[in-house]
């Protein structure tokens, strides 16, 4: 029998039970691609990182129950805050991660942590005929980006209030569909994100879909630090800053639970 440690932690958190939650295993030795795949369905939650150490850095990997992803915020977020808080690196260490996006790096910043990840565009298209009947709302304008549908709709208010066919969007060759307006209450722009392809209904607050709204609302705003809000039912705050070509993600995070599988 085999044992693997893990731990749960709500990333873009600032209290537990809030932000999005991530699985993190921190392997000693090298699992198979269909092993890290049955832990996470196991765990159930939108991802799973499985990490292992390799010189200067660490390889990092994210799974939701149903596939392998190209991406994720808030497992990597997840990841450092579990590394530090174990003190397998030191808390003044800058991270490097070697993933499927490239590298990416983690360092503390006062009670945030910062992720520097890819900024990644879009082309603005014409609104499906389908997607109004999906989302629910009349989509004012509509981007095409690497992985997801980016869609703005009227208000924050309608933003909250959505309650999509995810059958429908289940049915598109896509990643996901975000959803943003213009935010109040010091918040920039809110957000929420659904992804039935991955396994995910909703996801509460996602990392990289901010990778996209960054350049989306940096101009529009004529700002390149932004505060964002994820209005799902848990939600979560994100730090926003465009950088050229990389976008700069600051939260926080929370462990909620540590434990050993077997296997």
């Amino acid at each position: 029998m085999r044992m693997q440690s893990v731990t749960q932690v709500d990333a873009f958190a600032e209290r537990a039970f809030t932000g999005n939650p991530a699985a993190v295993c921190v392997l000693e030795e090298a699992l198979d691609p269909a092993t890290m795949q049955a832990i996470a369905a196991e765990m159930n939650l939108s991802e799973t990182a499985f990490l292992q150490a390799r010189p200067g850095g660490w390889d990092l990997r994210w799974f939701t129950p149903v596939a392998e992803v190209d991406l994720c915020g808030h497992a990597t977020l997840a990841s450092a805050h579990a590394l530090w808080e174990t003190g397998r690196a030191a808390a003044d260490a800058v991270l490097h991660f070697h993933t499927r996006s490239g590298v990416l790096t983690a360092v503390q910043r006062d009670e945030w942590i910062e992720l520097d990840f890819p900024a990644l565009g879009g082309t603005e298209i014409p609104a499906p005929d389908w997607l109004e009947a999906a989302l629910g709302a009349r989509p004012e304008r509509v981007f095409r980006g690497p992985f997801d549908y980016l869609v703005e709709i009227g208000s924050e208010q309608a933003v909250r209030a959505l309650d999509p066919d995810l059958g429908l969007l289940r049915a598109e060759p896509v990643r996901g569909f975000i959803v943003t307006a213009a935010g109040t209450g010091g918040f920039d722009f809110v957000s929420r994100y659904f992804c039935p392809a991955l396994g995910i209904a909703e996801d509460p607050v996602t990392g990289s879909t901010h990778c996209a709204l960054a350049p989306y609302w940096a101009p529009r705003l004529g700002k390149l630090e932004m505060m964002a809000y994820q209005a799902s039912r848990r939600g979560g705050v994100v730090r926003v800053a465009l950088a050229g070509h990389r976008v700069l993600l600051g939260g926080r995070a929370v462990t909620t639970l540590r434990g050993e599988l077997s296997f």
